[in-house]
């Protein structure tokens, strides 16, 4: 079934760098670590750079598998460290280590991706694949930013930076029929 994608783009998204369909060859995979669709819109609107902008994926996938688009394709949203011109985010709801991102005592992400969520992003997939015609990528955000940083309970140790979609995501599952490639940093 193909994808039905609402479109509730961010209030700076004018002020994003534009760019041509051609240009998108990855899509990444995130989860919101957050608790709920609300609290990642209120997380994306938030203005952290001078630009006027902040940070977001370009689509949000809800738990019952409802798609919001909160950035278009064709406009460059900052989601992944070192590939943003080239790609395309899309955030899972999920809530992965929320609140404690950074405690080396809650690193487990371990809520599960709902069926609906999956079979909508597989859809999505498909859609990308026909508006942008050199998507020939993808990857986790763990794949692609592998930092570490000191955990907050405890700075003589370090946690990753980042670790979506995380353990529990399906990737097998997500890459039958997707026609594209995983990669890795």
């Amino acid at each position: 079934m193909p994808a039905t994608v609402h479109d509730h783009f961010l209030p700076y998204v004018d002020r994003l760098a534009a760019r041509l369909a051609d240009a998108v060859t990855l899509v990444v995979i995130h989860c919101t670590e957050l608790p709920d669709l609300a609290m990642a819109r209120e997380y994306g609107e938030r203005v952290l750079h001078d630009s006027g902008t902040g940070n977001s994926g370009h689509y949000y996938v809800d738990r019952d598998g409802r798609i919001e688009r909160y950035v278009p394709g064709t406009r460059v949203a900052h989601h992944v460290r070192g590939y943003n011109p080239a790609s395309i985010g899309i955030e899972l709801v999920n809530t992965g280590r929320y609140p404690d991102w950074f405690d080396s005592r809650h690193q487990a992400m371990d809520e599960p991706y709902p069926p609906a969520q999956i079979a909508a992003l597989k859809a999505l997939l498909a859609r990308l694949r026909d508006e942008f015609p050199a998507l020939r990528q993808i990857a986790g955000h763990e794949d692609l930013d592998i930092a570490r940083v000191a955990a907050s309970d405890d700075p003589s140790r370090e946690v990753p930076r980042k670790r979506d979609p995380g353990p529990r995501f399906p990737w097998e599952e997500v890459l039958v029929g997707a026609e594209l490639e995983r990669i890795r940093a």
